[in-house]
């Protein structure tokens, strides 16, 4: 798919990896929309995406809530009157061990993580379905593949996402339409900017690169992805060797 001119929609785009993205796809000629649950972009990011140059609008919504994902869909696609890729990125952490983890903490982590996804993926599929075009991409994680201590909440929604994106990619096949899901390893972000040294030291011992990765890594990915037209119901894994 050429970039130029298209409507990239990105949930969770405030900051982290969902605002590389949203750099990436504005570099590359889309027009992006953003989104997050707070009322305005934060001004650092504006004055990045503004020295790109090119198209983008920003929508507040939660992804945890039904009717906020409906008018999400909705707005975004009077936008521009298209929305050619859609990027499921937001998502939350609740962690605790099993034992311990209530079930709130379960159902209101898969609320954000799966459950949102699946909702503005199924309206904007009607959608891509009569332009008969577009693209999907999930953001899954290396836990979603082989699980983590203290995360069975998270490892479920990422996993879910998984198997949501090679039923996707079949349903969508007839009629143009991709899924794939991208699964990062451990990326430098404002979680992993908190760790100690010595956490970050052993975790780092754990990845044959040697490094965590960056949020334009990932965002390249994403970028890949949207533009090959022959790459769909795959599990494209970016974590620096962690999972050989």
């Amino acid at each position: 798919m050429e970039l130029k001119d298209k409507v990239v929609l990105i949930t969770g785009s405030s900051r982290g990896i969902g605002a590389a993205m949203a750099q990436a796809f504005l570099k590359a000629g889309a027009k992006v929309i953003l989104n997050g649950r707070h009322e305005q972009l934060p001004d650092d990011l504006v004055d990045q995406l503004q020295a790109i140059g090119g198209d983008f609008h920003y929508l507040q919504a939660d992804m945890s809530k039904a009717d906020d994902v409906a008018d999400l869909a909705k707005q975004a696609w009077k936008v521009y009157g298209q929305v050619d890729v859609l990027i499921n990125n937001a998502g939350i952490t609740k962690d605790q061990l099993m034992i311990g983890m209530k079930e709130t903490d379960f159902d209101d982590l898969l609320a954000v993580n799966l459950r949102g996804p699946f909702l503005l993926t199924k309206t904007l599929l009607k959608k891509m379905y009569k332009q008969r075009r577009g693209t999907i991409i999930n953001m899954s994680s290396v836990v979603g593949l082989h699980g983590n201590i203290g995360q069975a909440n998270y490892a479920a929604s990422k996993a879910g996402l998984i198997g949501l994106t090679k039923t996707v990619a079949r349903e969508g096949a007839l009629r143009g339409i991709r899924c794939n899901a991208i699964a990062p390893g451990m990326v430098a972000s404002d979680m992993t900017a908190a760790l100690s040294d010595r956490n970050k030291k052993q975790i780092i011992s754990q990845i044959p690169l040697q490094r965590l990765g960056q949020p334009s890594e990932i965002a390249q990915t994403a970028l890949f992805l949207a533009q090959n037209d022959y790459i769909t119901g795959q599990t494209i894994v970016v974590d620096g060797g962690m999972t050989i």
